[in-house]
């Protein structure tokens, strides 16, 4: 029987799986929806979790009948959005703990989102110790979640095997993309329901989580 090992790396979603930005997202979306005298709901929001900003923007001023393009429409939103996070940064339970405890352990880190990276960087350089080796976001892919292109490259970027790796998602393309990517991958919902079916690892939260944990998944896989 092969013998327990860490992940090569960890690999994380950003928004509603490190921190819980969702509802900066949906604040930001709001004001946007208000300045052009247009209706949008939680329903709305939600709708866009874990979808590429280019794919959300589309669909924001589609609805919003506005005249803005939607790279201007991804620059308002993140905008809001970084300003909220300059106020606090709300760690998704677990989060900071577990993502400690790897870089004392030496285990490579990524952070994977589809947000730009000037909001990815805002948020790492927020945190009070060196958190990735890498970051990969919207902006520097061409296809998003859920094509596996970003979980790919950042393996790629690391020097691993996309199999060799651990990823934690909240959303539907998330998990989509990170399983097309053939991590494995483990779904931590947040603000949608996440699908249970064979071979998919769902945990309620990462709060707890161990390094021992992390080893299991590996175990499982072998047995």
């Amino acid at each position: 029987m092969p013998s327990p090992k860490l992940p090569a790396a960890v690999l994380f979603d950003l928004d509603g799986t490190l921190v819980d930005s969702e509802h900066y997202w949906m604040l930001s979306e709001r004001k946007l929806a208000a300045e052009h005298n247009a209706q949008w709901n939680a329903e709305d929001g939600i709708a866009l979790i874990g979808m590429s900003l280019y794919e959300s923007s589309v669909i924001i001023g589609r609805k919003l009948g506005s005249a803005l393009a939607p790279d201007e429409i991804i620059d308002r939103l993140t905008a809001v959005v970084i300003e909220q996070l300059k106020v606090a940064l709300p760690w998704r339970p677990g989060a900071r703990e577990l993502l400690l405890t790897l870089r004392e352990a030496g285990v490579k880190t990524a952070l994977v989102t589809m947000s730009m990276r000037r909001m990815a960087l805002a948020v790492s350089d927020a945190i009070d110790f060196d958190a990735f080796d890498v970051v990969v976001a919207g902006d520097d892919v061409v296809n998003g979640k859920p094509h596996p292109e970003a979980y790919l490259k950042a393996a790629e970027l690391l020097g691993v095997a996309a199999s060799d790796c651990v990823a934690f998602e909240d959303s539907v393309p998330g998990l989509a993309s990170a399983e097309a990517a053939g991590t494995k991958v483990v779904g931590v919902p947040n603000f949608v329901q996440l699908e249970q079916r064979e071979g998919r690892i769902l945990w309620p939260t990462l709060e707890g989580i161990t390094l021992q944990d992390l080893i299991q998944l590996f175990e499982q896989e072998n047995r």
